[in-house]
Parts: structure tokens; C-alpha cells; sequence
């Protein structure tokens, strides 16, 4: 589709920027005096630029029946809003009326004149009384005449000398002339038509009690009265006068002056609103563009927003899914029906503001700016509002309080402003101007509200936001997501609830939110604040089904227990962790599996860490930062030392609401690896693996529980075949039996073992061994080479600290060995003496054998080393990993042997050059007593 610059043309005078703002004012006197712009002073010109609204249609086909004396209204009152066209019409019934030109060259009047049923109506004479061009202290000399009153000047415009002579006293004294006189006046003169213009400008000039050469306040309210009834009397003649709608438009004393004007005029008046809010878009368009040539191009672009506004449903206005949304798209193109809307329901609600004179400069100069910038917009809307530029954003700005022009240039548009900033980081974004194009409509339809406080509901709602923005080929989900981050992220933007409902309102204010001031105070607070505030969202992402016995946030090692119990580590922020960087994250975790305060850590495999991603690191704090600043605000709005105003209030109570809710979800976020401590072989060196945890669907501790199922980093249910595996890889190999017991310990320190869940997975799995003949004996102690309570595929152990685990196949030969038969006598010896008796009788005695030949002796087998010593020098420095590896190496293995008894002694000696440190004696003799050491002392 083709962009509005393709298919509408705006006016030469509009392109090259030279529309000054004097020429919108259309001043009937310079018209009346032949020196108004080509565009005003010829009559064919500016008919052809004029779009002729019913009210005016009908206010002209009054003016030519009553000049034709074919009835019509006698006086007819223009009373609109500052700027709704009132001088425009006068004009357009000047023209009409002196007929310098053929009626056919006037466009759009034929027409008229064939519905009104009228033949050529007659030219006619024009009086024209400007208040803005007369003054009541200054004279008007017209040859040798001096004109001092309204009511002089009109018997010299409809008489010259002959009318003036009517009033001469009157305008000389300063009285009113009678209603007589000026009927005659008039009826001389008919045809003739009367045009008053800014009369109240006029009127409002004369102090209470005061006479100027003009008359008197009184004697100038009389003459308009005795006008509208002379007018009355002659039935070719008509009086229009324009009025403002507004009190505040004509001043203090031109309020009085207004009101007493209506009066008058309501007596014999007929009163004409001649602009319809739908009638300005054809106005507009007339003045600021040429008409449009390819109405079909323009007629595909408005069916494509209708198509659109219909796809989108319900998150756009429910008007625009109506067909005749459509038709007001074809007639107000190039500019968006909404542009309208918001200016004439919004900033025509101010006093500064002109209805069409105000909406016409506006927008040339936005159409100025949009032009020379090649904007590709397909429609004119509130999004597309230049605001970057000084000229237009002041022609805006100009209407409203002071302050704006910050509030634009930080958070609205231009270079430096976060709407821009925020398309620089979000492609997204970017690629639309998605919340530049959001924040210009929130401005349009908002900023009036800071002048008119009492207007109601301020700002706009969700859906009149993303109508101001959204174009054919675009999703609203994208403003509306660069809506919700604009709520969040700007100074000067507010809204009403909760910024994720539909129903919540947005609007601009020169008042900085509250958001300024949490910005100041989110640098406030210290790391040790900051910490704690995270440890509270990490500790919320882990239920009570979590699989883990503890989990510690940004625990000292020394706190964390070194027992049985599974237990999560979250690291702090500073050790974070990512796939390029990963050494602060993997030696915090090694040096907490290391040790355990000042002693060694036995128990490394039972600690499993979180830690969190180095891209949201930083944005972790700064949430946790927000959650705090909104919370101390919160407490000073409520102690009184912070002033704000209920809706402020309410704005940081939600703030804070909203602030709390982001935390646990950041850190859930955040804390997305989990690293785990191992070690491939016994001789290995310590590694950590990473897994990366899924922030989406079930809780961080489903998630983690799920990773261990899968991973086996944590075993719930182990089969007996590999815990037969293990104790054949690791135990069987030194001794054909080993205690459960040492298995549980070792599984809990050493990370090349498996990560049991807990005892109980080492309990099941030997008595499920227990049950069958393939895995291991089990036994309940051994003594001397005899197994006590052993058995063999039919025992249902007691898990406890004295049950052996016996190699399968020694368990066999063993249980062979115990079921082995009594030995058979060997052929040749005397078999062995019966106890018992046969009859009575005693057998007899066999001789006795004679001793054989001697044979030499073989040597009984000695058996192996009886006794083991061993001293070691140990490095004060190293001293902690040296003890640790004697006992892991040495010690253990020796105790394992069940014939050993192992005694293990320590020396300790130190010498002190110099003398020790009183402190340092102190704390040793304090050790030594609690460790209870055999003996200790000092020389």
C-alpha cells in the first residue's frame, strides 16, 4: 500500500512551510476593505477552498431567500467555540451577497441555490462592523466626514453621505438612534446585508458610567437592540453577527458585555452552529491538501485499517469494528479520524485553542515536518505526531502550562528521549517506532488534562492508545508490550490501577511521578540491603516438596553444616556464572566443598549449587534495588515526610505492589544454573558440571529435582546391581567384605562416588541385594574369619552400622565351607572306639600300630606383617590438605582392615622467636581444652 504522501498532495503554501498563522485568521475587514490574501479577497478562490458544511449550507440558503424577500430569518447569531468558523461563515455570506463574480464560478453555491428553489438572488449592499478595527475613542474620517459610533459607520458603509445625515446627531452626541431611523436606513440601502463581527471586542471597552466618542457602554447595547428590530422590519435585509461561546474567551468585563448581548440578540435571533465536529475533517483537508486524484488507492488504504481494526477485536475500540468507521477513515484522509477526535474533544477544551483556525496551523505544520522527513506512514495518526521537532512540539506546547518541553524531550521524543533509547535495545520495538508512536499518542490525548484538571477520567485506556498507533500489517501485542514497559520505565508518565488491565488509563503530567524519586533512592542502599532482599526472592522460588534437606542463600561455608543432609548452595550475586566466564561461580564452589570454616569439609558430596546468570545479575540487583526504594517511599508518604498526593500515593502503593511481584520472578530467572561438584576418578582433580535450569512452568525446585532425576546427580531408588559394581570397583578389591555402613560414609564424601538422596536409598538397595544370590552376603559382624548372622539370598537385613556386604563368590565358598560334610576314616587305621556295649561282653583289644617311618616336617606358612609405624613431616602451611590426605590414604585403609587395631598419634611443636602473641596463646590453650588433647602446653 502506498504511504499518504503518495496519494495526498498537501497546498504549495503548506510544503514550503510559509502558512503563517495570520493567515488562518480570516479578518473580514481586510476583506471589506480589498486587502485580505488572494485566498480570502477572492470570492472564487475561497469557495473553492471551503468545504460547505450543512450549517452553512443552510445559513446561506436563508441569506438568499431573504435578500430574494422570499421570507428567511431577519438576524441570525453565529455562536460557536473559540475558532469554530464564525468569521469563516461571514465571509462565505459576504461573497454570496456583493456577487463580484457569476454565482457559476462559486463552488458549490449552484447547487445550493437550485435546492433553495431561487433564481439568481440579487447583489447586494454590505455593511461590515469589525470590533477588533474600530475603536470607541478614535474617529473614522471618510473624506470630509468624521465617523464617531458603530451606528454612523453602518449608515456610512449602506448610505455614504445621505445615510450618515440619518444619524448625524445621534453619532455626534454619542446616543443611540432610534429604531425608526435606522429602519429607514436599512430599507435606503436594501437589498442589503449587515455583518457584525468581535461586536463583544467592541462593547467591553466602555468602563462603567463612561462616555467616549463612541457613546456609552448603554447607549451601544440600546443601538444594537434598535438594529435587530429595524432589521426585522425590512424584508430584504439580514443581520449576522458572530458571538463567542465563551466567557473566558472575552474577559471579565466582556462577560458582562456577552451576556447582555445575548439578550438582545435572543429576541429575534436565529442561532447557527455552522461546524460539526465530522464536518472539519472535509475543512481541514480542503485547506491543507489538494483534492485527492486516486481515490481508489485512498479507498484500499481505509479498507485495509478497517480490515485491520476488525482482525484486532476487542483490543481496539468497539467503533472501529463498525462499517461506518470506514466511511469517516475515506473522509478524513490523510489525517486519522482520531487526530480529530482528540484535538476537537480534547484540546478545543482549551481556552487557547481554536477550533479550526488552531487545528489548521497545527497541522501544517506537522504535514510541514512529516514531508520533509519522507514519512511512510500510511495515514496521518497521533503516532506519527513530530514531536521531535521544536516547531511543532511548541505549537502544541503553547496551549498548555509551562513545563513541557522536558517532559517531551526525556520521555515523548527526540534523540535523548527513553522512547528512543528503548528502540535502540528492542529490535522489536525499533523496527515500528512502537513506543515513540505509543508515546505520542498518550501525549495527544492527555496533555490537555493537566490544564483542565476537573475534565474527569484523565489520559487514554489501553485501547484508544493502540488505535493511535497501530497500522494495517502490525500487531497491537507489540505497543501494547511497548506500552507496559513505557509504564515502567518513564518519568513523567502515569497510570491509573494496574498497568495490565484493559481499563487503566495513561496520561502525561509535568509533575514527575514518583518513579524520579525511586530512581534517587535506588542507588541508596548497600550491598549488604540489597543481598538480603535477594536471598528473600531466591528462598521463595523453593516449596516445601523441594528434595533438598536445607537450602542455604549466600551462606558463609563455615554455616553451612558439613553432615548427611542433601543440601542446596545458592551463590551469591558477585559469583556469577555464564559458559564463556565460569571461574568466579566454579571456585566458590570448590572452595565451599573444601572446607568447612577453618577444618576441612568430610562431607563434599552432599552440596549442590545455584548460581546466578551473568546477563541478569545486574538486573536482579536492580529489582531488588526498586522493591527497596519503593518500600522507603512507601513508609515516608505514610510518616508524613514525604507530601505527594492521594493519587501519587496510590501510584507507589502499586508501584510497590508490582515491584514485589517482578523480584521472585527475576530470580527465578537469574538463578538459572545449577553446578555440581565431581571428580571422574579417585586420583582426579575436582570439577564442577553445569546444568541449566528451565525458568518457565513448574517451581525452581521441580525444576532441579527433574534435572537430578534425569542426570542422575541424585540418586532416590539404586539398584543392587550397581551397588554391586561399586563395591566391586572401590572395596572388594582390598578386602572380600566391607560395612554399609563405610559405603554411606564414603558416598558422602568423596565426589566420584554416586550422590545418594539419603541413607534410607542405601537401606533399600541392600536389602533388595540381600534377597537374591547374584549381588552380595550379608553378614552382622566377622571374627576370626567366621561371618556372624550371615546368609546368603535369603536375608532381609537391618540396615545398621554392623552389617558387612560379602563378595558373592566368597560368600559362596563360605557358605560351602560351613555346609562341608564330617571326614570318611582312611583305609588301614583303627577305627575308632565304640562307646556303647553288646551284650555283655567286651571285645578285644586290636594291637597296636606301629609307628611309621619318620618323615621330614613341612614348614608352617608365617603369616604376613604384624605391625605398621609411620611419621610424617608436615607443612605448617598445607597442613589442613596433607591431614586430610593421611586419612583419606593411610588411616582409612588401615582401619578397614577388621584384624587392625590403629592408634594415631599427633606431634605438634611450635617455637616462637621472639615469644608468642598473648592473643595467640590465648585461643590455643582455649582449643586445646575443647579438643581435649591428651596434652598441651606452653614453655
Amino acid at each position: 500500500m502506498k504511504s499518504w504522501k503518495e496519494i495526498a498532495i498537501p497546498h504549495k503554501d503548506v510544503l514550503e512551510g510559509t502558512l503563517m498563522q495570520s493567515e488562518f485568521a480570516a479578518d473580514i475587514s481586510a476583506v471589506h476593505s480589498g486587502k485580505a490574501t488572494a485566498e480570502y479577497q477572492d470570492a472564487a478562490s475561497f469557495y473553492e477552498r471551503t468545504f460547505i458544511t450543512e450549517g452553512m449550507r443552510l445559513l446561506l440558503t436563508q441569506v438568499a431567500q431573504r435578500l430574494a424577500g422570499q421570507g428567511g430569518e431577519p438576524v441570525i447569531q453565529l455562536q460557536t467555540a473559540f475558532g469554530g468558523g464564525k468569521t469563516h461563515t461571514l465571509l462565505a455570506v459576504y461573497h454570496l451577497a456583493c456577487r463580484k463574480c457569476a454565482i457559476s464560478d462559486l463552488a458549490g453555491i449552484p447547487a445550493l441555490i437550485d435546492q433553495a428553489k431561487l433564481m439568481d438572488p440579487p447583489q447586494a449592499t454590505v455593511a461590515v462592523l469589525d470590533g477588533t478595527n474600530i475603536g470607541p475613542a478614535q474617529p473614522r474620517r471618510h473624506g470630509d466626514v468624521t465617523v464617531n459610533t458603530l451606528w454612523g459607520e453602518l449608515a456610512w458603509q449602506l448610505g455614504q453621505s445621505e445615510g450618515y445625515a440619518l444619524v448625524r446627531e445621534a453619532d455626534q452626541s454619542g446616543t443611540s438612534p432610534g429604531k425608526e431611523v435606522l429602519r429607514s436606513l436599512i430599507a435606503a440601502a436594501a437589498p442589503c446585508v449587515i455583518l457584525v463581527d468581535e461586536l463583544v471586542a467592541y462593547i467591553r471597552q466602555f468602563g462603567p458610567g463612561e462616555k467616549l466618542t463612541g457613546g456609552t457602554y448603554d447607549s451601544n447595547l440600546s443601538f444594537v437592540q434598535a438594529l435587530t428590530e429595524a432589521v426585522k422590519l425590512v424584508p430584504n435585509a439580514i443581520l449576522l453577527a458572530s458571538l463567542p461561546e465563551s466567557e473566558i474567551e472575552v474577559g471579565h468585563r466582556g462577560a458582562e458585555a456577552l451576556r447582555a448581548m445575548e439578550k438582545t440578540f435572543g429576541r429575534v435571533q436565529a442561532l447557527w452552529k455552522p461546524v460539526a465536529t465530522e464536518e472539519a475533517f472535509e475543512i481541514v483537508r480542503r485547506r491543507l491538501f489538494e483534492p485527492v486524484r486516486d481515490e481508489k488507492t485512498r479507498d484500499a488504504v481505509c479498507r485495509a485499517f478497517a480490515d485491520t481494526y476488525v482482525a484486532e477485536g476487542a483490543a481496539l475500540p468497539g467503533e472501529t469494528r463498525e462499517a461506518r468507521y470506514y466511511e469517516r477513515l475515506v473522509q478524513a484522509y490523510p489525517i486519522h479520524p482520531e487526530v480529530f477526535d482528540r484535538l476537537y474533544e480534547d484540546w478545543s477544551t482549551l481556552d487557547s485553542f481554536q477550533r479550526t483556525r488552531g487545528v489548521l496551523k497545527l497541522m501544517a505544520k506537522v504535514i510541514f515536518r512529516l514531508w520533509k522527513d519522507d514519512n511512510k506512514d500510511l495515514m496521518i495518526m497521533p503516532g506519527s505526531l513530530p514531536l521531535y521537532d521544536s516547531g511543532c512540539r511548541s505549537e502544541f506546547t503553547s496551549h498548555l502550562s509551562g513545563g513541557w518541553d522536558p517532559v517531551v524531550e526525556k520521555d515523548i521524543d527526540g534523540e535523548r528521549a527513553e522512547t528512543t533509547e528503548l528502540e535502540a535495545k528492542e529490535p522489536r520495538f525499533g523496527q515500528m517506532n512502537a513506543a515513540r508512536r505509543v508515546a505520542r499518542s498518550i501525549f495527544l490525548g492527555s496533555a490537555p488534562s493537566s490544564v483542565n484538571t476537573n475534565s474527569g477520567n484523565r489520559g487514554l485506556d489501553r485501547a484508544r492508545i493502540l488505535l493511535g498507533s497501530v497500522q494495517p500489517g502490525q500487531t497491537s501485542s507489540v505497543y501494547s508490550d511497548a506500552l507496559n514497559r513505557l509504564a515502567d520505565l518513564l518519568h513523567y508518565m502515569n497510570a491509573s490501577g494496574d498497568k495490565g488491565q484493559d481499563t487503566t488509563r495513561f496520561w502525561f503530567d509535568t509533575r514527575a511521578n514518583l518513579r524520579r524519586e525511586m530512581n534517587d533512592r535506588r542507588s541508596r542502599f548497600e550491598e549488604p540491603q540489597v543481598r538480603a532482599k535477594i536471598a528473600e526472592a531466591v528462598k521463595s522460588g523453593f516449596g516445601p516438596a523441594s528434595m533438598f534437606d536445607g537450602v542455604h542463600v549466600f551462606t558463609p561455608h563455615a554455616d553451612i553444616p558439613d553432615d548427611s543432609a542433601l543440601r542446596l548452595v545458592a551463590l551469591p550475586p558477585d559469583r556469577w556464572f555464564s559458559k564463556e566466564e565460569a571461574r568466579l561461580a566454579e571456585d566458590a564452589v570448590l572452595e565451599i566443598v573444601r572446607t568447612h570454616g577453618t577444618t576441612p569439609r568430610h562431607r563434599a558430596n552432599r552440596l549442590m549449587f545455584i548460581a546466578v546468570d551473568s546477563n541478569i545479575a545486574e538486573r536482579l540487583r536492580q529489582s531488588a534495588r526498586t522493591v527497596l526504594a519503593w518500600a522507603s517511599i512507601i513508609k515516608d508518604i505514610e510518616n508524613g515526610t514525604l507530601n505527594v498526593d492521594l493519587n501519587q500515593k496510590r501510584q507507589a502503593e502499586q508501584e510497590l505492589r508490582s515491584a514485589e511481584g517482578v523480584l521472585p520472578r527475576t530470580a527465578r530467572e537469574a538463578y538459572c544454573w545449577l553446578l555440581v561438584p565431581h571428580q571422574e576418578t579417585p586420583d582426579g582433580k575436582p570439577l564442577v558440571e553445569a546444568f541449566k535450569v528451565p525458568t518457565g512452568g513448574a517451581s525452581a525446585g521441580a525444576e532441579i529435582e527433574r534435572i537430578c532425576a534425569d542426570n542422575e546427580l541424585v540418586i532416590a531408588s539404586w539398584s543392587a546391581v550397581h551397588l554391586r559394581q561399586l563395591l566391586r570397583d572401590f572395596y572388594w578389591t582390598h578386602d572380600k567384605a566391607v560395612a554399609a555402613k563405610t559405603v554411606w560414609d564414603d558416598v558422602q564424601k568423596y565426589l566420584y562416588l554416586p550422590r545418594l538422596k539419603d541413607r534410607e536409598v542405601l537401606g533399600r538397595t541392600v536389602k533388595t541385594g540381600a534377597g537374591s544370590r547374584d549381588f552380595f552376603g550379608v553378614a552382622y559382624g566377622r571374627s576370626d574369619d567366621v561371618y556372624e548372622g550371615f546368609s546368603l539370598g535369603a536375608g532381609d537385613p537391618q540396615f545398621d552400622d554392623t552389617v558387612l556386604l560379602i563378595e558373592p563368590h566368597a560368600a559362596k565358598a563360605y557358605e560351602e565351607a560351613q555346609l562341608k560334610p564330617e571326614p570318611t576314616p582312611i583305609p588301614g587305621e583303627p577305627p575308632v572306639p565304640s562307646t556303647g556295649s553288646t551284650g555283655g561282653s567286651t571285645p578285644p583289644t586290636a594291637p597296636a600300630p606301629t609307628a611309621p617311618p619318620s618323615q621330614p616336617t613341612t614348614p608352617v606358612k608365617s603369616a604376613g606383617p604384624s605391625a605398621f609405624f609411620a611419621s610424617a613431616e608436615i607443612p605448617a602451611a598445607t597442613a589442613k590438605m596433607h591431614l586430610m590426605q593421611l586419612a583419606d590414604e593411610i588411616i582409612a585403609n588401615l582401619v578397614a582392615d577388621p584384624n587392625a587395631q590403629v592408634r594415631v598419634t599427633l606431634e605438634i611443636s611450635a617455637h616462637f622467636e621472639g615469644g608468642a602473641q598473648e592473643t595467640t596463646k590465648r585461643s590455643i590453650s582455649e582449643n586445646a581444652t575443647a579438643l581435649k588433647l591428651k596434652s598441651a602446653g606452653w614453655e
